[in-house]
């Protein structure tokens, strides 16, 4: 089993980093494989609405830039964690601007699979973040780790991350539940027991 993460920091090496690392002893524990993907400072284009990704599903037509690659890990991955500082209270937008394009070109690599939002700041912020990246796992069946606290952690720098006791408490507790959900979801799949058919028939208008 493999946990793919996303650090949506400018610096690839800073309290956002600090956390996903936390993460990833806690499941190496389990014998869990995790990689840590930066998404680097290089441009990234926005989602441009031109809709190629829906007659040629799974890819987007935008070849520049990190995201297919991610979509093309996300397939063989098993979990997610999605890291990201805190700017004026919502994620970096370079995480949303990737984020909005991996899941509108390929949701069906995410499916039924579980993931965590997890977040750093100096001071507040953190909850209204945390829910923002959540909503990407709740409109596309997967099912979201928890932990013993919001999935936070607080510094400037990861000196004060290193020293933020509960916050690293958080994220091993969360790589843990992590990797009780994937043991869980696997021995469901030996069991022979298969993700849900989802329904695709209604679409409410409520311009009427």
């Amino acid at each position: 089993m493999k946990v793919l993460m996303l650090n949506g920091s400018s610096r690839p090496h800073g309290c956002t980093d600090t956390a996903l690392r936390e993460v990833a002893a806690a499941l190496d524990g389990f014998g869990i494989e995790s990689e840590i993907l930066w998404l680097g400072n290089d441009p990234v284009r926005d989602c441009t609405a031109c809709g190629t990704c829906g007659k040629k599903p799974g890819r987007c037509v935008f070849d520049d830039d990190i995201v297919n690659r991610i979509i093309e890990k996300a397939r063989e991955c098993d979990g997610f964690v999605f890291g990201s500082p805190v700017y004026y209270a919502h994620p970096s937008g370079r995480i949303l601007t990737v984020l909005d394009r991996v899941f509108y070109a390929g949701k069906d690599a995410f499916s039924h699979k579980p993931a965590a939002a997890v977040v750093s700041a100096r001071r507040a912020g953190t909850v209204a973040s945390v829910d923002v990246l959540n909503k990407y796992f709740t409109i596309s069946q997967m099912p979201v780790v928890s932990s013993t606290y919001w999935n936070m952690v607080h510094g400037s720098v990861p000196g004060d991350v290193a020293l933020d006791e509960e916050g690293l408490q958080t994220m091993r507790n969360l790589g843990k539940n992590m990797a009780w959900l994937l043991q869980c979801i696997q021995a469901g799949r030996d069991a022979g027991i298969k993700p849900p058919q989802a329904e695709r028939s209604a679409r409410t208008n409520f311009i009427r």
